[in-house]
């Protein structure tokens, strides 16, 4: 046993074993391989092995029993320490061998040697030292024995194996060998043998296809049913694949296949060149929430644009979609229920197939005739939710119509819903075409074709025909006029040679009149859709089958015959004579509903526009600018004036508004309230649309005809209406005389304006000279009847006048507006780059949908000047009516009074007998004086009413002192007829002017009833009281300024003296009254009588002077 396991430590250590499995670093052992002849002296390093040994051979159970439960320290046996003791004495005595440079020979020799420097004195030492190593060797072998075992079995195991497999391979290339070399041998059996069986293979291979083309049809099939396209593609051209080999020619059975197969090519790109109609103009059902979102968003202000919270953003859809890799289908999901997806689709199984630019054509030729079916199928549906009656307006107006807020508001319904659902629709298509766009280009890009802009260009010709679609609509609800927006180059359908409709024609059938949801249309189509179906499977999917029943599709067929008429050609983008039905009047007013959703469309349709297209996204309103100057000003212009021209021409425009009261605080011209109405409207549908000061221009225009209608309306008024004279005074004095003193420049005129701009209108010294400025007028003229407006209702109509001027001018007044926007189309040809930018002034679109919004007229510095003009105009025609009608009832008073106090037009004043009824001349002008008091208050403001009332009591005084040498002559009796009507003037005025009496006349003509003496008496009192010398100034050249009508100091002092002093007169008053009472004398017939009288009345006269002087 010694023996066995004494040389089993040095297998163990010699790599046999597990020695050197967990040994990284050991120390140089001497005792290894040095002294072959030792047992045990290649056994371990003493200074390294219980470790390593410890730590490559299996643990004991003993010692695997003593572990901890903290597992990191390990009990030893006693062999092992053991062991570990000889190690450490081997360190501790012999450090020699452990040093990895130790030899063994050396200490060999030292321990022979017997020399005072040799080691032979320890030799004793190192025999014990080596007994106490192999005894610990020989525990440690006793401890492990088991194990020893099992590795020498299993090492002789490996051997075993090692031994076999070299046998094995030895006898491999044996017989490889003599395969070679029984290969080089030559055998014809074997190569007519391997002939055989390639024929066989062919012929296999060969039935193996006709298998498979077999199954073909039925393939493709249920590929197409599923809507697997790419597969039914890749089925399709495998087949036809295997059908051009050459050694299937000469197969007859197969012609059947190949026919069918080629029309199933060409049916399937009619499948998805359908489908993909079907999906970019909207006609899936799957297509239809995200049009509707994008429609509600097309209604909505936001202050920004984005997408609608009922459908992902479009942007996102791009960014999510992996356009650098195809597109792969999933059979686990329905293709259509992701539109987008569904396209990038079907752009793949389209460049499979190969037919990826002939669908391109045919979308492009079939472009204008779907987006027309998607316009007019709009319009219908919108037809369908808004009854006529409904709509607002009544036909037959030419667009002439002021819509109230109801009309209005039932107007805005139907246009918003209509290009809300249109716009929404728009969009979708928009971004369907933008995914088709991307799609292709990412193919291109993919393939490297390079760019190919014959499959790109198909977004500018859709942009062409969104561009026309939108004209037609602002045309179809702007325009009045068909020939504006219907080319007339090419007779319409159904016309005659003459130009008139045929009326044969009407009675011929059409798709949209047929009422799809009757039984016979749905068997019928039933019975279309199943006739289909088995001539050319898939082209319908049975799912959609009940969805269809109830809606009859045009055949896309024939889609030229969903038009009203063929307007459209091959690839033309212009429609020709086709037009759509309006479903309100059309009407300018309309496009302020119109151009914002229009606006807020082309705001988002920029985010769709392909990047580095062809198309520039800065251009998409350009077409808005041609429509604004050359289609909508001249509109704008015609229809302003039509209705302008509507209500000048109204019988009732110069009469009292019946519903006044609702916008004004007195009466008001019912045109007058029209005009404004007008002009609030258009101002409001300016502010809707991108400032022109052409625009502006045709409102001042219109405001400057309104003021020369209501100045032609004026001369109506204060126009004689003679008849007969001479033609030259006809025309030089044509005008009533208080116009001409309203209009033409005279100190009467200045002096009522400066009362009237005055303060106080109570002022006494201007009431006073225009009161002597007024009878020197009147006293230098006779007035007639002509002169004076007898006709009440004209009376009023100038009140209304005044009343509309003023309320005109203060409300348009608030239109005023001034805007730092230049721009004006009427001076230029071309649109700028300037006027471009104005339509981005509208991207806000809460300025349309503002019903509330203040409106205002922007105006520039340059046109405003014109503006603040007609102002100016409407008030100076203002005060001209005011002052006319200031001046009508003092005219009135004048010719009354003149006629009155003249002899020779009424009785005379030298009665026989007293009076007691007042003069008939007297009682028409307290009834007129009454009924135009009463026109002025129910008219015209207090203030007004005071400027016109105020001075009449002082004229009647005036006029009937200074004027009292008419009525000569006269005794006691005319005298008192005289004091009876100036009591009857006297009470009637009383109820017109305040404070008012004639008192001061009443005595001038008391002091003729008493006599000379009494008048010569009253002067001497006056002379004594005053104690002033003025009044024999004024006495001396009160006559000649009367005379003359030209205000002197002395006639200013007058007035301030006697106006206001109902007992003191002038000289020339009493002078005129003492003539006055020797008038009835001097006219006495005899010669006699007459000089007496003139003899006393030259001194009393004198006496007068006399008294006059002494003040």
């Amino acid at each position: 046993m010694a023996d066995r396991y004494g040389q089993q430590p040095q297998s163990y250590r010699g790599n046999s074993g597990f020695g050197n499995l967990g040994r990284r670093n050991d120390d140089y052992d001497p005792y290894g391989d040095g002294y072959p002849s030792d047992r045990y002296g290649t056994s371990t390093n003493p200074a390294s092995r219980p470790s390593t040994a410890s730590r490559n051979a299996p643990p004991p159970r003993s010692a695997q029993r003593g572990r901890t439960g903290a597992g990191d320290m390990q009990i030893q046996s006693n062999a092992e320490r053991q062991i570990g003791n000889v190690l450490d004495l081997i360190k501790r005595e012999w450090p020699a061998m452990v040093e990895t440079d130790c030899i063994p020979v050396q200490l060999a020799l030292q321990l022979l040697d017997t020399s005072s420097v040799g080691r032979a004195h320890e030799y004793r030492n190192f025999q014990q030292t080596h007994q106490f190593l192999q005894e610990s060797l020989k525990n440690i072998v006793h401890d492990h024995h088991q194990g020893f075992n099992s590795s020498i079995g299993t090492f002789h195991k490996i051997q075993g194996s090692i031994q076999s497999s070299q046998k094995k391979v030895r006898a491999l290339k044996e017989s490889l060998a003599a395969s070679k070399t029984a290969l080089c041998t030559t055998n014809p059996e074997l190569k007519q043998l391997h002939a055989t069986s390639r024929m066989y293979d062919g012929v296999l291979q060969t039935l193996n296809e006709l298998d498979d083309l077999r199954t073909v049809p039925d393939q493709l099939e249920a590929r197409i049913s599923e809507k697997r396209f790419l597969t039914a593609v890749e089925v399709l051209q495998n087949a036809l694949r295997k059908l051009r080999k050459p050694e299937l020619d000469n197969i007859g059975a197969l012609s059947d296949l190949r026919s069918y197969l080629a029309n199933q090519e060409t049916a399937l790109m009619d499948i998805l060149v359908e489908e993909l109609h079907e999906h970019l103009y909207l006609k899936s059902p799957y297509c239809q929430e995200r049009w509707q979102n994008l429609a509600k968003v097309q209604g909505i202000s936001h202050e920004t644009y984005g997408d609608a919270p009922g459908v992902a953003p479009f942007h996102g859809i791009l960014d999510t979609i992996d356009w650098e890799k195809s597109v792969a289908e999933d059979p686990q999901k329905n293709p259509e229920a992701d539109t987008f997806y569904y396209v990038t689709l079907l752009v793949e199984a389209l460049n499979r197939l190969g037919r990826l630019e002939t669908a391109v054509d045919m979308l492009k030729q079939r472009l204008p005739v779907e987006l027309f079916a998607v316009v007019n199928e709009t319009i219908n549906d919108v037809d369908q939710k808004h009854p006529s009656s409904l709509r607002g307006g009544a036909s037959g107006s030419h667009g002439l119509n002021i819509y109230g807020h109801r009309e209005t508001r039932m107007r805005a319904d139907v246009i918003h819903d209509l290009l809300s659902t249109l716009y929404g629709k728009f969009e979708a298509i928009a971004e369907g075409h933008r995914v088709l766009h991307e799609a292709i280009k990412a193919l291109i890009r993919r393939e490297g074709a390079g760019n190919n802009s014959v499959l790109l260009g198909g977004f500018k010709e859709l942009w062409n025909l969104y561009q026309n679609e939108i004209r037609a609509l602002l045309h179809n609800y702007v325009t009045t006029d068909a020939d504006v927006y219907q080319f007339s180059r090419t007779p319409r359908p159904g016309m005659g040679m003459n130009g008139r409709a045929d009326s044969a024609r009407d009675n011929l059938f059409k798709f949209s009149e047929v009422d799809a949801k009757s039984a016979e249309m749905a068997s019928e189509y039933e019975a279309l859709d199943s006739i289909i179906r088995a001539a050319v499977p898939g082209l319908t999917d049975s799912t959609r089958r009940d969805n269809k029943k109830g809606s009859l599709i045009i055949p896309r067929s024939e889609p030229i015959t969903s038009r009203k008429s063929a307007g459209y050609g091959s690839g033309s983008s212009q429609q020709n004579s086709g037009t759509y039905k309006s479903l309100v009047e059309p009407s300018v007013f309309n496009m302020s509903l119109l151009l914002p959703p229009t606006l807020i469309f082309l705001q988002r349709l920029k985010s769709i526009v392909p990047p580095g297209s062809d198309l520039a996204t800065s251009t998409l309103t350009s077409f808005l600018d041609n429509f604004l100057v050359n289609v909508f000003q001249p509109q704008l212009d015609e229809t302003l004036g039509k209705l302008s021209d509507t209500v000048f021409g109204e019988a009732d425009a110069f009469q009292q508004d019946s519903d006044w009261a609702q916008v004004a605080k007195r009466p008001v011209y019912k045109g007058t309230t029209a005009f404004f109405t007008v002009i609030t409207a258009f101002c409001r549908m300016l502010g809707t649309i991108p400032h022109d000061q052409a625009l502006s221009t045709l409102i001042i225009t219109q405001m400057v005809r309104y003021y020369d209608r209501c100045f032609s309306w004026y001369k109506a008024l204060v126009t004689k209406t003679q008849e007969g004279g001479d033609k030259q005074i006809r025309e030089k004095e044509k005008l009533r005389a208080s116009a001409i003193l309203a209009t033409e420049p005279s100190e009467v005129r200045e002096t009522i304006q400066r009362l009237w701009k005055s303060e106080n209108l109570n002022d006494l010294e201007l009431l006073y000279r225009e009161v002597n400025q007024l009878i020197a007028w009147a006293n230098g003229r006779d007035l007639d009847a002509s002169d004076i407006i007898q006709d009440r209702d004209m009376i009023q109509s100038m009140c209304l006048l005044y009343t509309s001027m003023k309320w005109l001018s203060v409300k348009i007044h608030g239109l005023r507006h001034i805007t730092r926007n230049e721009t004006d189309s009427s001076k230029s040809s071309f649109p700028t780059k300037a006027e471009k930018k104005r339509w981005t002034l509208l991207n806000d679109p809460s300025k349309a949908t503002g019903g509330e919004a203040p409106v205002y007229l922007p105006m520039t510095e340059e046109t405003v000047e014109n503006f603040d003009s007609i102002l100016v105009s409407y008030d100076e025609l203002a005060s001209t009516a005011l002052l006319t009608l200031h001046l009508e009832i003092r005219t009135r008073i004048l010719h009354s009074l003149q006629t009155a106090l003249s002899p020779l037009t009424t009785a005379p004043y030298l009665l026989d007998q007293e009076v007691n009824e007042p003069d008939p001349e007297i009682l028409s002008l307290n009834s007129e004086m009454v009924a135009y008091d009463e026109i002025l208050v129910r008219c015209l403001r207090l203030r007004e009413v005071q400027f016109v009332r105020n001075g009449l009591g002082k004229l009647i005084n005036g006029f009937l002192i200074k004027n009292a040498p008419m009525t000569a002559p006269m005794n006691a009796k005319g005298c008192g007829r005289m004091q009876l009507n100036i009591l009857v003037l006297q009470q009637n005025l009383k109820n017109i002017e305040e404070g008012v009496d004639l008192v001061r006349a009443s005595n001038y003509f008391e002091m003729f009833e008493r006599g000379v003496d009494a008048i010569l008496e009253k002067a001497r009192e006056g002379v004594a009281s005053s104690g002033s010398q003025e009044t024999g100034d004024a006495g001396r050249k009160s006559e000649d300024a009367g005379e003359e009508g030209a205000e002197t100091p002395n006639s200013r002092k007058s007035a301030e003296i006697f106006g206001d002093d109902k007992d003191r007169f002038s000289y020339d008053e009493l002078k005129a009254l003492v003539e006055l009472c020797y008038s009835e004398q001097l006219a006495d017939p005899e010669r006699g009588v007459a000089a007496a009288a003139k003899r006393q009345m030259a001194d009393k006269l004198l006496n007068l002077s006399e008294y006059m002087w002494q003040s």
